[in-house]
């Protein structure tokens, strides 16, 4: 079979904020044809959109190290003595698998862990089943594996859609890891761009008039740019991953596509709320290979009309079209693009040229609507 992929790409002007910190407390960076360059990493703006794609869909799953914790929780409130609660919550990390999963101090289990958080009730359910034997064991220096163990790897192994879509790594459950189909690139400014310093200060409100001084200062670092961002979802192992179900692919796809253009890593967002969308959105689907588009800004791109966005948004369409020569259409059964306009007044020879970015289409709606109908059509994502 053929693999197709839905290739996207975003160029989205970002004002003075920190999406996601080093362990410094500073914007990421990265340095790309020899310049600074803010950068956002893949599993910031990835962990936002998965939480987007499983809220339309009504089923959330946890990456977590806290399901023994989790389930002695829910034993206590059910009126377990703790110390049995606990014994139980670290049974369900001993009784996953041959070998079990190793568990830490604290109870968290030594690895993380991505289940469909409805199974933290039935892992729950699990344990009052088995509450005899529990006390049983309790106490012994060597109480083994007491849970059923297939049991208890079958709720660790479910699957939801987000885990079909993004993958799960779990060396210690055979059977359970899932090769994720969407694959997020770290976002990079398209120009040079480096944190900047920020001194603040609060002011105490009950200090009096004669008083000086404030209740707290300090510095922190933001960052501004225009950030070229790309994804690229394997159709072909998606469909696989949701055992051949089209229309089910379709409703996973769509909502990946929307939370791509229309989500934004929340880090510092009381300070900074940095609530923008993305200028240009282009999609493509292709048939032999993703193809990312980030070479366009290797060479950074300079202000034109006083700032970036409009110069990215050319050097894109130009480097598209230099792909387009090189590749043609083969393998490339769709492209389209949605866009903020040039100024009405702008003349003709001063507009922006985006023919090289496909079709154009009035809302990201639209190109999302016709990206799915190139990738799944109707007909054969309900067959």
């Amino acid at each position: 079979m053929t693999a197709l992929y839905l290739d996207l790409s975003a160029l989205q002007s970002v004002p003075a904020a920190n999406l996601n910190r080093d362990d410094l407390g500073s914007p990421k960076t990265v340095r790309y044809g020899n310049a600074p360059r803010i950068r956002v990493s893949s599993q910031s703006w990835k962990r936002v959109i998965r939480h987007g794609v499983e809220r339309d869909l009504g089923e959330k799953a946890a990456r977590t190290r806290l399901v023994p914790v989790k389930v002695r929780q829910g034993l206590e409130r059910a009126g377990w003595p703790t110390e049995l609660a606990e014994f139980a919550g670290g049974q369900v990390a001993a009784s996953a698998g041959k070998k079990g999963i190793g568990t830490e101090q604290q109870g968290h289990t030594s690895v993380l862990l991505f289940l469909p958080e409805s199974g933290l009730e039935e892992l729950v359910a699990v344990c009052a089943e088995h509450r005899d034997a529990l006390e049983a064991g309790q106490g012994k220096k060597k109480p083994g594996q007491i849970l059923p163990v297939e049991r208890i790897e079958e709720i660790l192994k479910r699957r939801t859609a987000s885990i079909s879509l993004l993958g799960r790594m779990l060396a210690e459950l055979p059977g359970a890891n899932v090769d994720g189909a969407a694959q997020v690139a770290h976002a990079f400014t398209t120009h040079a761009a480096e944190p900047q310093r920020d001194y603040f200060t609060a002011v105490d409100d009950w200090l009096g008039e004669a008083d000086t001084g404030s209740g707290h200062l300090d510095t922190s670092e933001f960052s501004a740019g225009v950030f070229y961002r790309y994804a690229t979802v394997n159709i072909t192992d998606l469909l696989t991953n949701l055992g051949g179900d089209g229309k089910a692919a379709r409703t996973v796809l769509g909502s990946f596509a929307e939370h791509f253009l229309l989500s934004l890593p929340q880090a510092k967002k009381n300070s900074t709320a940095p609530h923008t969308v993305p200028d240009l959105a282009h999609f493509a689907v292709r048939a032999q290979r993703p193809l990312s588009l980030a070479a366009a800004f290797e060479t950074p791109v300079k202000d034109s009309d006083g700032g970036f966005a409009r110069a990215s948004r050319k050097a894109l369409a130009a480097y598209a079209g230099q792909l387009n020569r090189l590749t043609g259409d083969r393998h490339r059964p769709f492209h389209g693009h949605a866009a903020i306009e040039d100024p009405p007044n702008l003349p003709a020879e001063q507009t922006i040229d985006l023919t090289p970015l496909g079709a154009v289409h009035d809302s990201f709606y639209d190109l999302i609507d016709a990206a799915l109908e190139a990738a799944l059509p109707t007909t054969g994502a309900d067959a």
